[in-house]
C-alpha cells in the first residue's frame, strides 16, 4: 500500500481486505450482529451486541489516505457537563487508535483513523474490538455523570 494517496487499484485491494474481514467476523464473532456496506461512500457499518450499551455500531470509512472509523457513544450530556467532558478527556490517553470527540448536536463520539498501510484483517479486529471494549467500559460511567438525575445520583 502507498504511504500517500491510494489509487483505484490500491483502494480495490483494501475493499477486498475489509470484505474478507467482514465475512470472517460475521461467521466467527457472536457479538457481530450485522455488517452492511454503502458502496457509494466506501463505508461499512459493523453492528454489535453490547451489554452496557445494547447496540454498538462502528462505521469504517475507506478514504484515499486513511481508514476512518467512528461510533456514536452517547447523546450530549444534560448535566454536569464539565465533569463529563473531563472524565472523557482523561480517558483519551488510555485508548488505542480511538479518541472521544464532540460531534453533531454536541453528542459524544469515539473516532479514529489509520493510515492505509496499516489496514489488514488483524488491525481491523484490533480497531473494532477496542471500539467495542471502550464503549462497554466507559459508557455507563459517562451516562451516570452526564445524566445523573435520571440515574438517581
Amino acid at each position: 500500500m502507498p504511504v500517500g494517496r491510494a489509487g483505484p487499484e490500491e483502494l480495490a485491494l483494501l475493499r477486498g481486505v475489509i470484505e474478507r474481514w467482514a465475512q470472517g467476523s460475521l461467521a466467527d464473532n457472536p457479538l457481530v450482529a450485522a455488517i452492511d456496506r454503502d458502496p457509494e461512500i466506501d463505508r461499512w457499518y459493523v453492528r454489535m451486541r453490547g451489554e452496557e450499551k445494547a447496540t454498538i455500531t462502528i462505521w469504517l470509512t475507506l478514504r484515499e489516505r486513511t481508514l476512518y472509523f467512528e461510533t456514536y457513544f452517547m447523546p450530549a450530556p444534560e448535566e454536569q457537563l464539565e465533569e463529563c467532558w473531563e472524565y472523557l478527556l482523561r480517558v483519551n490517553p488510555k485508548l488505542y487508535a480511538w479518541r472521544f470527540s464532540i460531534g453533531l448536536e454536541d453528542a459524544v463520539y469515539l473516532v479514529g483513523q489509520l493510515p492505509l498501510v496499516a489496514v489488514d484483517e488483524e488491525e481491523l479486529d484490533r480497531v473494532v474490538g477496542s471500539g467495542y471494549a471502550y464503549t462497554e467500559q466507559y459508557f455507563a460511567s459517562a451516562m451516570r455523570i452526564g445524566y445523573a438525575t435520571r440515574f438517581g445520583r
